[in-house]
């Protein structure tokens, strides 16, 4: 997991090959200004998720994993953004199957500790690292940026 301020992003572009292209769109694009959804950069390879949702309460945010992207999740609008967060081998309790179509699998394990995110800033979350987004009160617009490994 990294947490930092976009400004540091070049010190990223070494952890996978997309990731210079991945972090080049985000600084070209007006996140405020684009309709909510999916928006593929390089396919399957590097697509962005633009979303506006509500915070949830941690108890309402499980935790999960991915096994074939690495998510770069920005705040857009918003005051902040809470994350929780285990590492990937600590999580014993899956509520189902790896969902192989949608690269995901929830947890019911609670997060071994949780981050904010504010305007500004980014987290890097690799398959390693299990992960609760949108956790906290109030409503936000997000874009998690999806890159293959």
């Amino acid at each position: 997991m990294v947490l930092d301020s976009l400004k540091n992003a070049p010190l990223y572009y070494s952890l996978s090959p997309r990731l210079k292209q991945a972090f080049e769109l985000v600084a070209a694009t007006d996140w405020n200004s684009v309709e909510a959804g999916r928006h593929d950069l390089d396919g399957n390879n590097i697509f962005v998720n633009v979303m506006d949702v509500d915070l949830k309460k941690p108890e309402n945010a499980p935790l999960e994993v991915h096994d074939n992207y690495i998510d770069i999740q920005i705040l857009i609008r918003g005051e902040k953004e809470a994350f929780g967060w285990s590492e990937r081998r600590h999580l014993h309790k899956p509520q189902g199957e790896f969902n192989v179509e949608k690269d995901i699998c929830f947890y019911d394990d609670v997060p071994q500790t949780y981050y904010t995110l504010i305007p500004g800033q980014f987290t890097i979350l690799m398959p390693e690292d299990g992960h609760a987004p949108m956790v906290g009160e109030g409503k936000i617009r997000k874009i998690i940026v999806k890159v293959r490994r």
